[in-house]
C-alpha cells in the first residue's frame, strides 16, 4: 500500500499545482471580477477622499477625519466583493456544468479546484488592501496601521469570513442565478454592516451595537481599533473568528459536488 501511495503523491500535486496555474489564467481573464475585488474599493476611497469634509479633523470622531475610518471600509469592501459576488458565481457554475463531477474521475480531486478558487480571490483581496492603504496613505495621508500584527489577524479573519459567506451562499444554491441573486440580497446588508454608507464608529450606540454582532461590523472595529495603535478588542475579533468558523462549517456541511 505504501508504494502506490508514495507513486499517487507526485502526481496529484502536480495536478494540483497545474490547476492552480490555470485557474490563474482564467481568473485573471475576467475584467469585471478583477476590478470590483481590486480596483473599486481604492477607487471609492479615493472619491470619498476628494470631499473636502471628509479631510477635516472631527472632534466627535477623537481629532480624527472621516477619510481615516474609510480606509478599513475599503478593506471590507473588497473582501465583501469577492466573497459574496464573485466566489459564488465561480464555484456554483463549476457544479452546474458538471466539471466538479468530472474532476472526480481524474487525479485531480475537486478539493483542488475550490483550494485554487479561495487562494486566487484571497490573494486579489490582499491586492486591494495593500492598494487600498497605499491610496490612503500617498493621497491623503492616512496613517498606516500602528499595530500590524492585531491588523493582520484581524485582516486575515475578516478574508476568512468573506469567503465562508461565499461558499456558504455556495452550498445553498443550485444554480448560477441562484448564486447571484442570493448574493446580491446579501450584498447591501454586507455593505452597510461593513460601513460603506456610514463608517461603524459613526453609527449611534444601539445600532453600532447591533452592527459589531455581524462578521463585517466586528471586522471594521477590530481594523479600527488596530489602525489606531490598540490591540483589536478580543470580542471583535471573536465574533468575527466564530462567523468564519461557523460559515466554513455550514458550507462543508452542505455543499455538494454535483
Amino acid at each position: 500500500m505504501a508504494v502506490p501511495t508514495a507513486s499517487h503523491a507526485p502526481n496529484a500535486t502536480s495536478a494540483s499545482i497545474a490547476v492552480l496555474t490555470s485557474e490563474a489564467r482564467l481568473f485573471r481573464r475576467e475584467p469585471a471580477a478583477l476590478f470590483w475585488i481590486i480596483i473599486f474599493p481604492a477607487l471609492l476611497l479615493t472619491i470619498l477622499g476628494l470631499i473636502p469634509a471628509f479631510q477635516e479633523a472631527d472632534e466627535t470622531l477623537g481629532g480624527r477625519r472621516v477619510i481615516d475610518l474609510y480606509v478599513p471600509v475599503a478593506v471590507l469592501l473588497s473582501s465583501v466583493v469577492a466573497g459574496v459576488q464573485a466566489l459564488p458565481t465561480v464555484l456554483t457554475g463549476y457544479r452546474e456544468r458538471g466539471i466538479l463531477r468530472r474532476l472526480s474521475t481524474t487525479p485531480v480531486r475537486p478539493q483542488s479546484l475550490l483550494t485554487a478558487q479561495v487562494a486566487l480571490h484571497g490573494a486579489a483581496v490582499l491586492v486591494s488592501v495593500v492598494l487600498a492603504m497605499a491610496v490612503g496613505r500617498l493621497a491623503f495621508g492616512v496613517a498606516l496601521p500602528q499595530q500590524p500584527v492585531g491588523y493582520l489577524l484581524a485582516l486575515v479573519l475578516t478574508v476568512l469570513a468573506g469567503l465562508a459567506l461565499g461558499a456558504t451562499i455556495s452550498a445553498f444554491s443550485r444554480t448560477t442565478k441562484i448564486a447571484q441573486t442570493i448574493g446580491t440580497i446579501v450584498f447591501f446588508p454586507a455593505m452597510f454592516t461593513a460601513g460603506v454608507w456610514a463608517p461603524v464608529q459613526t453609527m449611534p450606540d444601539m445600532l453600532r451595537s447591533i452592527v459589531e454582532l455581524t462578521p463585517f461590523g466586528a471586522a471594521s472595529q477590530a481594523l479600527d481599533q488596530a489602525t489606531a495603535g490598540d490591540w483589536p478588542d478580543w470580542s471583535h475579533l471573536g465574533v468575527t473568528g466564530l462567523w468564519a468558523a461557523l460559515l466554513i462549517g455550514i458550507a462543508v456541511r452542505w455543499f455538494r459536488w454535483e
